[in-house]
């Protein structure tokens, strides 16, 4: 599988490449350059949910990692969670189910797909001869997240911005009062929008970014979204 520019500004990239990407050059986001399809969508109702996550991954990594790769990567990924489900449908009345995000490390829906870049982060960068420097944005739930699943990581160093008095206590909390030597956070005098601005500013320097190696984790992120898909796709398969 391959990864095109959404502006096609940039050479298409392999699935290792779009784990680590941000932007692409000329500030085009990464899509998969065809659309595979599963095979039994309605088996997604009976299987682990790291064995979803890494059947999702799997239809996009082509060759470059197995499926039992990704299916032990996922199981450490979620071992965390309080609910052996990850995202338990419950019923709630007749024709109305929830779909409960919040039992990840950090109670946030970020937690689901976080954990397991996070992971996928790791595999990437195993052979690396030096090491990522991801940057991200955050109005509260990604930084936390983030943090969480990236701290003490090997070559990796996360630069977290938030908008300084613009997010809960908590949020604040989870994302500042940790000991792990790879995690900067910064606050912003600003919106959340203007820490995006800072984001996008520093992606769309090509020359700074090939330097620092830039990497990033918010949505701009294809392989986040891909695994956010799976809980959609097991709840799907569970409702009649």
């Amino acid at each position: 599988m391959r990864f095109i520019s959404t502006r096609g500004r940039a050479p298409a990239i392999g699935f290792r490449e779009a784990v680590l990407s941000g932007l692409a050059p000329g500030g085009g986001l990464y899509m998969p350059e065809r659309w595979p399809a599963l095979a039994d969508p309605d088996a997604f109702a009976e299987i682990p949910f790291g064995q979803a996550a890494a059947r999702v991954l799997a239809l996009y990594a082509g060759d470059e990692i197995g499926f039992d790769r990704l299916h032990k990567m996922a199981e450490r990924a979620y071992a965390g969670f309080e609910h052996a489900a990850v995202a338990p449908l419950r019923p709630l009345a007749d024709d109305l189910d929830l779909l409960e995000l919040f039992h990840g490390p950090t109670l946030a829906f970020k937690d689901v797909a976080m954990r397991m870049l996070a992971e996928l982060y790791g595999w990437a960068l195993q052979d690396a001869v030096r090491g990522k420097t991801i940057i991200g944005a955050t109005s509260g739930d990604t930084g936390g997240a983030a943090v969480a699943a990236f701290a003490g990581k090997a070559n990796v160093e996360v630069f977290m911005l938030h908008p300084r008095g613009r997010i809960s206590d908590v949020q604040r909390r989870m994302m500042t009062t940790g000991s792990a030597a790879n995690i900067r956070n910064i606050a912003v005098d600003g919106t959340f929008d203007d820490c995006q601005r800072i984001v996008k500013t520093l992606f769309a320097d090509e020359v700074l970014a090939r330097a620092c190696d830039l990497g990033g984790v918010n949505s701009i992120n294809w392989v986040r979204l891909a695994v956010q898909s799976t809980y959609f796709l097991t709840a799907a398969a569970q409702r009649p």
